[in-house]
C-alpha cells in the first residue's frame, strides 16, 4: 500500500472524530478557560481546527522555522466558524496527501528555530507527529474542557460515559 493511502485512511477516520468533538463546543463559552495558564475554549478549538495546515506545510515545504514565522493566534467567533476552518484545512490536507508519492513522503523535513535544528525526519513522520498526534493531544484537552463545562463528550473509539 502506498504511504499516502495509509496516512489518508487514518486522517479521514480521525477527522470524523475531530468534527464530532468540535461540534460540541458551545459558542457561548468560547472565552472560558479552566486555569489562568490555559487557552480559552475558543482558542483551543480554533487551534485544533488549524492543525491540518501542518500536513500542507510538511508536503509543500522542506522545513519550517519557528524563529522566523509569525503565528496569528486567532480565535474564531463561533462554533460554526471553527467547523468551517476545520473543513477547509481538512480538505486541503486530503488533496495534498492524495497527490503525494512515496518519494515525497520519505523526503526529509526539518523543524528549526533559527540556526537550531529541532528535528529532521521523513515527511511521513512529521505528518504523524505534528499533523496527527498533535491534533489528538489537543482533542484530549478539549474533551476535558467539555467535561468541566458539563457538555456531553462524544466517544472517539467507542461510547463515552455520556453515550452509554
Amino acid at each position: 500500500m502506498p504511504i499516502n493511502q495509509a496516512l489518508l485512511a487514518e486522517f479521514k477516520h480521525e477527522a470524523n472524530n475531530t468534527r464530532k468533538i468540535l461540534e460540541r463546543v458551545p459558542t457561548g463559552k468560547l472565552t472560558w478557560k479552566p486555569h489562568d495558564k490555559s487557552m480559552t475554549l475558543g482558542r483551543l478549538a480554533t487551534h485544533i481546527a488549524e492543525i491540518p495546515i501542518w500536513i500542507d506545510r510538511t508536503i509543500t515545504e522542506s522545513e519550517f522555522d519557528f524563529g522566523s514565522f509569525v503565528f496569528k493566534r486567532e480565535t474564531k467567533e463561533s462554533t460554526e466558524a471553527i467547523l468551517q476552518l476545520f473543513e477547509e484545512r481538512k480538505e486541503s490536507a486530503i488533496k495534498l496527501m492524495e497527490s503525494a508519492s512515496d518519494e515525497d513522503l520519505n523526503a526529509l523535513y526539518t523543524l528549526r528555530r533559527g540556526e537550531q535544528v529541532l528535528v529532521t525526519v521523513p515527511r511521513k513522520v512529521n505528518i504523524r507527529n505534528i499533523g496527527f498526534n498533535h491534533l489528538y493531544h489537543h482533542r484530549g484537552q478539549l474533551s476535558v474542557y467539555l467535561r468541566l463545562l458539563d457538555v456531553n463528550v462524544p466517544g472517539m473509539y467507542g461510547p463515552s460515559a455520556d453515550e452509554q
